[in-house]
């Protein structure tokens, strides 16, 4: 079974892409939204709503419909990808399609509230939608999850999410991106942390390495820019987006912002007025939400991805991983926590060799002795690239990551004669995983990961934050210093 390995998968082999993305910046407009509108005593505030531009939808066409949690609100947050007008500078692409697709879901009376990011990039089986307005409607298909909403508009675009995901959606809310620069601006930049220099004439950014205010341009270049950072994929983009996001979001909450009329006048106005609602988002909803969320902790605020990998049916593609996407939707849907049951303290044997207690006199082994090759299991589509690309961070020499002949009913490291130490010493690093011998494999050790597989001990590679391991941070954890 070990050692045999039928075809590699890669992250980085998806194929280039034109459109803008975004990401989770958006999200911060329904909190900041909410929040801000708690002060309607200022007349103003009526005359900013009136910038929003309002549509209906009529969710009564879409037939049987998830249940909803009294209590709890969810808001499909869009990111149009429209080029007409200002956006015509930022390239050419037809119709439109969210760049960025979250559920933010607020959940007031539990003082929290989570935003979970689809990426456009995920092939769903998508439901039939009758022609609207211009738009010709569509019949059902699996395409991308990016797809209604040039085909039958924002009514079916929230249609496909509900079947996607099983949340009963209850507003929406969209923005196109030239609105961006001024949101931006309005609150003083965005301070972060960048790492290395950044050189990327696609993106339009070139910024030196160290902490730094972006602002306008750059800041909108920093959410667009991809293949000159991290590993080139837009799931890395999207975790780089929604620390922008997070940073964003501590200052909104945490500085003059929302202490001042004339700087959250200023603030809301620069939202509103690129931003689209349904007509039953009103002015009365949002205040009676942000007095509700105003005494939330940042710490409470978290910004996950819905769990994805590699489609097996288009290597440029993603899929939603299962079980762990079905998790997470339904923790959602029933306005439940995130966090569940998953800051154990270590593991529970795991196997041969299994734990870190114990009198047994272990032989050291370094990540940068061990070798290792990262294979997906059942249900875990792109998951190998996920764990092999945290593995590298930490030291370990990741030979490859790809998909087995043969799949273990438990995730599994198998090790070949003499490496059974380094075997135990990666197994040391996960929650759950049993080691086995394979006298067929050589130097190199072998990670098969199950469905079972609930991530590292280590929060800075368990993405531990949802359950299952879903991969996201949290507001509080924002806060960009270099240092």
């Amino acid at each position: 079974m070990p050692g045999k390995r039928s075809s590699r998968g890669s992250a980085k082999g998806r194929a280039a892409r034109k459109s803008l993305s975004i990401g989770g910046w958006l999200a911060v407009l329904t909190t900041a939204a909410v929040i801000g509108t708690s002060l309607t005593a200022y007349a103003a505030y009526y005359d900013i709503y009136g910038n929003i531009d309002q549509q209906n939808i009529d969710t009564d066409a879409f037939g049987d419909r998830p249940s909803r949690v009294e209590g709890a609100l969810n808001i499909m947050v869009i990111g149009s990808d429209v080029r007409t007008g200002e956006n015509a500078k930022y390239g050419e692409a037809e119709g439109e399609r969210p760049d960025s697709l979250i559920i933010a879901h607020i959940s007031p009376n539990k003082g929290r509230a989570t935003l979970v990011n689809l990426p456009r990039d995920l092939l769903v089986d998508l439901p039939a939608c009758e022609p609207n307005g211009d738009k010709p409607g569509m019949s059902a298909q699996r395409a991308m999850i990016n797809t209604p909403m040039s085909l039958g508009g924002i009514q079916c675009q929230w249609k496909a999410v509900e079947h996607i995901t099983g949340i009963h959606i209850d507003h929406f809310v969209s923005v196109d991106f030239t609105g961006f620069k001024g949101i931006v601006n309005s609150v003083g930049g965005v301070r972060m942390c960048i790492p290395e220099p950044i050189d990327d004439d696609k993106a339009k950014l070139h910024l030196e390495a160290g902490e730094q205010v972006l602002e306008g341009e750059e800041a909108l270049g920093y959410m667009r820019s991809r293949y000159a950072q991290g590993d080139g994929t837009d799931t890395d983009r999207i975790k780089r987006q929604q620390e922008f996001l997070g940073a964003m979001l501590n200052q909104v909450m945490g500085g003059k912002v929302l202490s001042s009329p004339s700087n959250l006048t200023s603030f809301l106005g620069s939202v509103t007025e690129t931003m689209t609602t349904d007509d039953e988002l009103t002015l009365d909803v949002m205040s009676d939400l942000a007095v509700a969320m105003r005494e939330v902790d940042l710490g409470n605020i978290n910004f996950v991805t819905a769990p994805n990998g590699q489609a097996p049916d288009d290597e440029n593609r993603l899929a939603l991983s299962e079980p762990k996407a079905s998790q997470l939707f339904e923790t959602i849907a029933k306005d439940e926590s995130i966090s569940g049951d998953d800051g154990g303290s270590g593991k529970d044997g795991g196997g041969e060799g299994g734990g870190s207690g114990g009198g047994d006199k272990k032989e050291k082994v370094a990540p940068s002795e061990i070798s290792v090759e990262v294979l997906n299991g059942k249900g875990t589509p792109g998951l190998a690239d996920q764990v092999g690309q945290w593995l590298t961070t930490e030291g370990f020499q990741v030979a490859n990551t790809g998909n087995p002949l043969e799949i273990p009913a438990q995730t599994t490291i198998y090790y070949g004669p003499g490496k059974k130490a380094h075997a135990q010493a990666l197994a040391d690093e996960a929650v759950n995983a049993t080691v086995a011998e394979s006298p067929n494999l050589g130097d190199t050790v072998q990670l098969v990961l199950a469905q079972d597989w609930e991530g590292f001990t280590s929060n800075a590679g368990s993405s531990s934050s949802g359950p299952g391991g879903v991969d996201g941070t949290t507001a509080a954890e924002a806060k960009q210093k270099c240092g």
